[in-house]
């Protein structure tokens, strides 16, 4: 116990996650189990509380801390908690318009095109029971997506995010802390990115592109992790980058539910025009930190914040 406790903590972080997430697939697919199905569906969401666990062992177990403070676990609402929560869904539309300007991508409001994406990974049934759903609701679906993705992601979208956040954006910020912002984003957001490997490999996010898909993941995840810090840091609470986090989760549908032609590296909100809306919205952000707030947070040291 004694040569654990003299680990260097993000390297023991590290070992711990990946181990046992690595493991948890790896015993999945050898076992004969698919993304597509409802295990698939249960496994994900278990990975994604596995930094958490991580983050409790070494510092509740191994170093017996208190880590509310220390790692930013805040429910004190400002104005950055609602940034949180609106930023995806405006992601979410910018990135559908986005997708329309590729040549082979055109509008689709029958659903077409997201039925097609998936017809690969889901059952001829839930296909059938996704075009009764889109011919029988009062409402168009990309307006109850949005709705339910509003809803679930400050609620148990942001629960199951929390289990990540609190790694990346609550433990890996407090251990780089000494690093530049853009230093300890482009790390966070590689080791992020690499983490999801497993998953990607298996069919998430990039079904049509398992392989390559974990280049996208992880360029993806480094983008990403620029926003996700600079709304952690500005909320001082790494709860409201859960909510983003859940919230994108529950509203990324939204880019695509419209739209019919391209693939799932172009389109969507982790193919190239939603990295594209992401780089949009990280140049706002940026002229606001110099011009508007002048706290530079993307210029300096996290410290200085933290």
């Amino acid at each position: 116990m004694m040569a654990i406790k003299h680990m260097n903590r993000t390297l023991l972080f590290l070992l711990l996650t990946f181990s046992i997430n690595f493991g948890m697939v790896g015993i999945y697919y050898a076992a004969g189990g698919r993304y597509d199905q409802l295990s698939g569906t249960i496994l994900a969401v278990l990975y994604m509380f596995v930094p958490l666990v991580s983050v409790l062992v070494i510092e509740k177990v191994i170093h017996q801390e208190k880590i509310s403070k220390t790692l930013a676990i805040s429910f004190k609402i400002n104005r950055w908690f609602f940034i949180a929560w609106i930023i995806p869904a405006v992601m979410g539309f910018i990135t559908l318009g986005i997708s329309l300007l590729w040549p082979d991508v055109h509008y689709s409001p029958q659903m077409s095109g997201m039925i097609k994406r998936f017809e690969d990974t889901l059952s001829p049934e839930k296909i059938q029971q996704m075009k009764q759903v889109a011919e029988t609701l009062p409402v168009h679906p990309i307006w109850l997506s949005l709705v339910q993705g509003l809803i679930a992601g400050v609620t148990i979208n942001a629960v199951a995010a929390f289990g990540e956040e609190l790694g990346w954006r609550g433990f890996l910020i407090k251990q780089f802390r000494n690093m530049h912002f853009y230093q300890a984003a482009l790390i966070i957001g590689f080791i992020w990115g690499i983490w999801h490997a497993p998953l990607i490999l298996m069919g998430h996010n990039y079904p049509q592109h398992t392989q390559l898909g974990v280049l996208m993941m992880t360029m993806w995840c480094i983008l990403l992790t620029f926003l996700f810090n600079y709304v952690r840091i500005k909320a001082r609470s790494v709860i409201a980058a859960s909510i983003m986090h859940g919230t994108l989760n529950g509203t990324a549908g939204i880019a695509i539910i419209v739209i019919a032609g391209g693939s799932d590296l172009i389109t969507g909100i982790t193919g190239l025009a939603g990295m594209l809306t992401l780089l949009l919205i990280l140049v706002g952000i940026f002229i606001y930190d110099r011009g508007i707030s002048r706290e530079n947070i993307m210029t300096n040291r996290l410290n200085h914040f933290l």
